[in-house]
Order: C-alpha cells, then sequence, then structure tokens
C-alpha cells in the first residue's frame, strides 16, 4: 500500500494478508505493508554468503564457532525488492510501527527490520492478540519497545537449529531419503525414534484369547435388544488382556492370577457356556457429567483436523494462518487454552439471542491450561 503524502506512520506487520486486514481500522494517516515473514536470515546457500567470509572454516553454518557463535545475517535475494519497498516508504514516514508477532519469530522479524532499515525516525513496538478493531487501538495507545530478551531466545533457537541440523540433516539423506531436515526439534525426534525402534526389536508378542457374549433378557418383547458381555473371570483367575503381559519378555507378569487361553480351550469353554443359563447378579450405575471440550491449542486442533479430515500438519496450520490474517482466530499457535473476553462475549450475546437463557451458562467456562510454560500471549 504505497503512500501518497508525506507525514505517515508505517505500520510493518508479517504478511499481505494481515496488512489489508489491519488496514481496514486505520484511518488514512497509515500506511499498512508487509515484511512478507523474516526479512534476514543466515545463508541458507553457499551463494549467499559474503565474498569475505567464505574461505572462513565456519562460514558452510554462517555461525562464528570461533568468536563466541556469532551469527552471520544476510537478505535473501528474494527479499531485496520488500527491503527496498520498505526503505522507501522509511523515508517519507514520521513514525514506524512494529506490529510483527508477539512471539520470539516476531520479535526478532522487528529486529532485523530495524537492523536493515536503520531508520531515522521513532520506531516503536506494536503487540496485540487478536486482529480487532479494539485490539489495535489499544496497542496504538499503549507500544513498547523490542523486547531484546525474546530476540536473544530467538537467535539462540535459530542457531542450535543450524548448529545441529547441518550435522543431522545428512544422516537422514543418506538413511531415509533426500531433502529431509533436521534441527534442535527434529535431532531429538530421531533419537527418539531410535530407541523406539530398539524396544520394538527387544519385543517379545504374546497370543492371548478371551471370549465376548451377546445376550437376551429372557423376558423378551419388542423392547429386547441384544447386548455384549465380555468374559472377565473363570472362578478366580481373570482371563488376561494385553496389559497384565511384559512387552519385553512376552510372558505374563502375575500367571498365577490369569487363567491364559489358546484357541481350543477358548472354543471350548464357549461350547460349555453356550448350555448355561446366563444370570445378572447386580447392576451398578455411575453418574457422570459431560462438559464441553476445552478451546483447541495447536497440537489438539492438528489432531482433531488429522481424524476428521485426514488433513497434515501443514495443511492445518496453512488454514489457520489464513483465518488469524483475516482477523477470524485470535492466533494460530498457542499451548494456551485462554480465550478472548471479546470473543466470549460476543458468543455469549450470540447464544442468548439465537437459543435464550436457558442455554448460556451463568458464567464463562475457564479452562486451567496444564503446559506450565503455556504461550499465554496466544
Amino acid at each position: 500500500m504505497p503512500a501518497k503524502t508525506k507525514g505517515f506512520s508505517l505500520v510493518i506487520v508479517e504478511s499481505p494478508a494481515k496488512a489489508r486486514t489491519i488496514s481496514k481500522f486505520l484511518g488514512d494517516g497509515y500506511v499498512v505493508e508487509a515484511s512478507i515473514g523474516h526479512v534476514r536470515d543466515l545463508p541458507r546457500v553457499a551463494a549467499e554468503i559474503p565474498e569475505k567470509f567464505k574461505k572462513e572454516k565456519w562460514a558452510r553454518l554462517g555461525v562464528n564457532v570461533d568468536a563466541d557463535f556469532e551469527p552471520l545475517y544476510v537478505v535473501p535475494d528474494d527479499k531485496r525488492r520488500q527491503i527496498k519497498k520498505l526503505g522507501d516508504l522509511v523515508k517519507d514516514a514520521e513514525e514506524i510501527y512494529l506490529a510483527t508477532d508477539e512471539d520470539r519469530e516476531g520479535e526478532a522479524i522487528s529486529w532485523h527490520l530495524v537492523e536493515t532499515l536503520q531508520p531515522k525516525i521513532p520506531v516503536r513496538r506494536l503487540v496485540f492478540h487478536e486482529i480487532t478493531k479494539k485490539a489495535i487501538q489499544d496497542a496504538l495507545a499503549s507500544p513498547r519497545n523490542i523486547d531484546s530478551n525474546l530476540v536473544q531466545a530467538q537467535e539462540t533457537r535459530r542457531i542450535i537449529d543450524r548448529l545441529y541440523g547441518y550435522e543431522v540433516s545428512p544422516l537422514l539423506w543418506y538413511k531415509v531419503r533426500p531433502k529431509l531436515s533436521a534441527g534442535r526439534v527434529q535431532s531429538v525426534a530421531v533419537r527418539l525414534i531410535v530407541e523406539r525402534e530398539r524396544e520394538r526389536i527387544a519385543f517379545h508378542n504374546a497370543t492371548y484369547w478371551d471370549l465376548l457374549g451377546t445376550f437376551l433378557r429372557s423376558a423378551g418383547g419388542a423392547a429386547n435388544k441384544p447386548f455384549n458381555a465380555g468374559l472377565t473371570h473363570v472362578g478366580t483367575p481373570k482371563i488376561p488382556s494385553g496389559k497384565d503381559f511384559d512387552s519385553t519378555t512376552g510372558k505374563l507378569f502375575n500367571p498365577d492370577a490369569c487363567l491364559l487361553l489358546d484357541e481350543l480351550a477358548a472354543c471350548a469353554l464357549a461350547d460349555r457356556l453356550k448350555k448355561c443359563p446366563a444370570t445378572v447378579k447386580s447392576v451398578e450405575e455411575k453418574p457422570f457429567t459431560e462438559r464441553p471440550y476445552a478451546p483447541f491449542t495447536t497440537s489438539t486442533l492438528q489432531q482433531e483436523a488429522n481424524r476428521k479430515f485426514g488433513y497434515t500438519a501443514k495443511t492445518t496450520m496453512g488454514l489457520a494462518q489464513s483465518l488469524y490474517e483475516n482477523g477470524y482466530i485470535t492466533y494460530m499457535r498457542t499451548d494456551s487454552t485462554n480465550l478472548s473476553t471479546e470473543a466470549i462475549t460476543a458468543a455469549r450475546k450470540h447464544i442468548q439471542r439465537e437459543y435464550g437463557k436457558d442455554y448460556l451458562p451463568d458464567s464463562p467456562r475457564v479452562y486451567a491450561t496444564k503446559v506450565k510454560n503455556a504461550q499465554e500471549a496466544h
């Protein structure tokens, strides 16, 4: 969105879709433009390494392991055009608002923008947890500075990614398939897979049989529907299930307390039971309370999308990103089950208007986040 006159405030966000949404809430004195993600990063290929560093032993990593792991940042070729566009806008702007996401990556993008554009005008950091008019206005009323702690946290994660990834990834290419990448997370996942594979190799399978009976009430009648019941005991010994076996040896934990049936014994027992009358000795009722599921976290969203629609995590997050950028959800990555107060209020008003007070709880439900270090801001 190019500026027509000087004296405007430049707001920089991460994506063009988000820029379009936010621009609807701001007046003529603002120009909203996107950085289109990160504007600087460690070199991805040898061609991006500056000439003066190419002979250094650490140049391939993009991290100077001999000088306190100092990162080497470059502007990728595909971002130069956008950087020039932002630089031209900065020349005519009176102030800059950096409105990138409020997480480590977003904070780092804001810092990289300042380092790259080198503006001579005031720079302020905008933070909002949802893309609504009120949230944007509140953020403009209380801007802050760039959080150097978050920036350094992102730098550390990125450097560790590179140091691990450039050593582990070639192993994956050789052992699994080409073009796979591994970093600080994937390298640990590979270790978990190896440990799990060793457990699988050590595993001893075991065979056990049980019985399932189908019964009808002797009274009969049209409402007499069949029901199933599983055999749990024969006399005192119980019929074992999978949890009664040691997965490493394939043997029962407590063989004296279990009756282990093979196919012949199970069939013979079934024939005997068919000739015996079945009696219900007792009926036990257990009351239960069913509550709505907690709001989605990133993990539960991906699981449900895969279960119901067969979506991959990448597809799910792509859809969530689009919803976020268009103002329909507060954020697409979160460990927290917190909900926006504005969203809860709007939902409660809608329920009361459409369905009446009988369907509206007296107070909003609050779900406790179980993750100790959950990103509550999201």
